[in-house]
């Protein structure tokens, strides 16, 4: 079971809370019986909370925040394998974009699961160091699991 806090609140002013972890975990749960495993047999899924993004005039749809959802895919070549976190990032351009405000990572039974170091960068890419994380343990955010981590900010020109 994800070690939950009560209600946080992101930087975007979005309350997270049990039920909206509760959610993400079944998501996770679900997405992870589609997972392609055929080698370690380990079935991850992943599922996020999203906002759309402002506009040019930073108007927003004002809709309620949605989940994307992604698994992993493995390879016979190993390096290849693509972790779920890839998968729900592709997702989530592929209907449009958006920022993530909440992340939940589980194995096929719903144990959660940490990011590894490069999946922790592309959620820090797509969520901003606020990020909340659930982890075993309980919520962190991405900037405690990947400190002094790398951005847009980094790059001369970008941001």
């Amino acid at each position: 079971m994800l070690a939950t806090a009560t209600e946080r609140t992101t930087d975007m002013g979005w309350s997270v809370n049990d039920k909206d972890w509760e959610r993400l975990r079944n998501a996770a749960v679900r997405v992870a019986q589609s997972a392609y495993a055929p080698y370690s047999g380990l079935r991850v899924g992943a599922a996020a909370l999203v906002v759309d993004l402002p506009d040019a005039a930073g108007r927003t749809t004002g809709d309620d925040p949605w989940i994307v959802v992604g698994c992993n895919v493995e390879n016979a070549s190993y390096g290849l394998g693509l972790c779920a976190e890839c998968g729900l990032v592709s997702a989530l351009h592929a209907r449009g974009g958006g920022r993530l405000l909440a992340f939940a990572c589980v194995d096929s039974d719903g144990a959660p699961l940490a990011p590894c170091g490069r999946c922790r960068q592309l959620l820090y890419e797509h969520g901003g160091p606020d990020l909340l994380v659930a982890m075993g343990d309980g919520v962190r955010t991405i900037a405690d699991l990947l400190p002094a981590a790398f951005g847009p900010h980094d790059l001369p020109g970008v941001a």
